[in-house]
């Protein structure tokens, strides 16, 4: 069984592949702080609650956007599991064409991304991740990946209002059905879901003019489920690109 991570600033996102299938997904708090003998406690009660044995764990691939965690993630591996992890990163073969300025500054999460999109969706291709900041990236058709755009995430824009503005109270994200809002709470959910839609929409359009070829869009992270249905560009949604993505890179690392 192969276990993969993905280490975001707010969540750590992991799953457990069984051959081809991914058979179980979990979602924990990033904490920066933690040991490795504390996440090894969580992780543990995760595959014991799904009746699997660390000793079942034949390989683990990980991406991380925290360099604290990175390296606390490597420890717990060895000393765990007996296993050396495979963690994205410069040396790491990932079969991708990186066609921008500087690729060792395109995090990992983007890069496990592209290589499982390419991998389902052929190419061109725009993946937009709605993680802790909201990511765009673009890969011609000749698979090669050319950057993209970084935008604050909608917690981070939510979370900054309520901060900045001394009469705004915190709000549940959710999609409020209609833009003009009754009330202050609904003014608020109307003004980040539909401006995070039209700017999905806006950047992506943009995006569009400057390929060959019309690319497919598609999106994942967190909360990519919650804005799908009112964006125009979207085309669908894939909650697990980035374990995909690591799955294809440990498999390519293999000798």
């Amino acid at each position: 069984m192969l276990f993969v991570i993905d280490i975001g600033n707010t969540n750590i996102v992991m799953g457990v592949y069984q051959g081809d299938r991914l058979a179980y997904q979990w979602r924990v708090q990033t904490n920066r702080n933690a040991t490795e003998d504390e996440y090894a406690m969580v992780f543990q009660n995760l595959l014991t609650h799904a009746e699997i044995s660390v000793e079942e764990i034949t390989g683990i691939a990980v991406s991380s956007v925290v360099p604290p965690v990175t390296y606390v993630m490597r420890k717990l591996s060895e000393k765990y599991f007996g296993q050396t992890p495979i963690i994205l990163g410069p040396g790491v073969k990932t079969g991708l064409n990186l066609y921008c300025d500087n690729p060792r500054e395109v995090g990992a999460d983007r890069i496990a991304n592209a290589v499982a999109g390419v991998e389902i969706y052929g190419a061109p291709l725009i993946i937009v991740d709605f993680g802790t900041a909201t990511t765009f990236c673009c890969i011609d058709e000749q698979e090669r990946y050319l950057g993209g755009a970084i935008c604050p995430g909608v917690n981070i824009s939510a979370e900054a209002l309520y901060q900045r503005a001394a009469k705004l109270t915190r709000v549940e994200m959710v999609n409020p059905g209609q833009v003009i809002g009754r009330n202050t709470t609904h003014s608020v959910q109307s003004g980040i879901y539909y401006g995070y839609v039209s700017m999905v929409d806006g950047i992506v359009k943009r995006m569009k003019k400057e390929f060959q070829q019309s690319p497919k869009v598609i999106a994942t992270g967190g909360l990519a489920n919650l804005f799908f249905d009112d964006t125009e560009t979207i085309d669908e949604v894939n909650p697990y690109l980035t374990l995909i993505g690591l799955k294809k890179i440990f498999e390519r690392n293999q000798k």
